[in-house]
């Protein structure tokens, strides 16, 4: 099954990434291993937010720009607001990125 490689820009992402290049750098692991890492990396991630996290929130905010392109919705809010049950978080701006599950199912 394939996954979406999201959550590599994410600060988890980035030090798993880093790690890994220092790693390879110093033939402690092969680049096929940091590669295989990576990938179940992605997995983990995607299954982990479909499985596991259960939180609802909603936002809105001035739609500044929205792209689709192959099945991934980009948007660009701006003033936006996000509200969970009991807090409520204002932002100037905020990129939001969607994918279509149902594809990787296929």
């Amino acid at each position: 099954m394939a996954s979406y490689e999201l959550y590599r820009k994410s600060s988890i992402g980035m030090s798993l990434t880093d790690a890994l290049d220092e790693l390879v750098t110093n033939g402690t692991i092969s680049p096929l291993l940091a590669v295989k890492v990576l990938m179940q990396f992605d997995r983990s991630m995607n299954e982990a937010f479909s499985t596991k996290v259960k939180a609802k929130t909603s936002f809105k905010g001035h739609l500044h720009t929205y792209r689709f392109c192959d099945n991934v919705w980009t948007f660009i809010l701006e003033q936006a607001s996000f509200k969970t049950d009991n807090d409520v978080t204002a932002v100037d701006r905020v990129k939001i990125v969607a994918c279509d599950a149902k594809i990787l199912a296929r």
